[in-house]
Formats: C-alpha cells, structure tokens, sequence
C-alpha cells in the first residue's frame, strides 16, 4: 500500500483544496460492518458524505473516503483538518 504525502497532492479545483491520483491498489479495502452485510446508508443511495468502504494512507493516517453522489456522478474525497483531497482512483 502506497503512502501518500502533501506532495502527491495536485492543485485542486472550486470546494478542493486538492486532488490525489492513485490506483485502487493503493486504497485499502475496509468497508464497516453494516456495509458487508449489504445495507447502504441512504435510502436512495444518494448523499453528500456517503461511506465508500475504502482507506488512504496520507501523512501517516488511514482515512476514510467518502463519496458525495447525486444522479450518476460521484467524487471521492478525504478531508484533511480543514481541506477535502478529492481522490482520482483507476
């Protein structure tokens, strides 16, 4: 698993303070309880600070990645204190 640091972090764009590139390799599949038994946390399946099931390793930490979705569009993002890293996964 890669460890990423401030400077793998892109220049970001409008509400993100930055943008990371990486594969899906480098994330960490750890999705919570609730989500392996199949639920999902909206009805709908939409939201602004969904659980993705997966984890960075940035600056030492494992965080959580989030997915904000409505319609068929999603970002996946980190925050870091105040900044949100938007995550580029392939």
């Amino acid at each position: 698993m890669k460890e990423f640091t401030e400077a793998d972090v892109l220049p970001g764009v409008a509400s993100f303070a930055g943008r990371i590139s990486c594969l899906k390799t480098d994330l960490v599949d750890d999705p919570p309880e609730w989500m392996k038994r199949g639920l999902q946390e909206s009805r709908t399946g939409y939201g602004s600070r969904l659980n993705s099931g997966y984890k960075i390793r940035f600056a030492g930490k494992l965080r959580r990645i989030y997915v904000t979705i409505y319609s068929n569009n999603g970002t996946c993002w980190f925050k870091v204190g105040d900044r949100r890293i938007t995550v580029d996964a392939h």
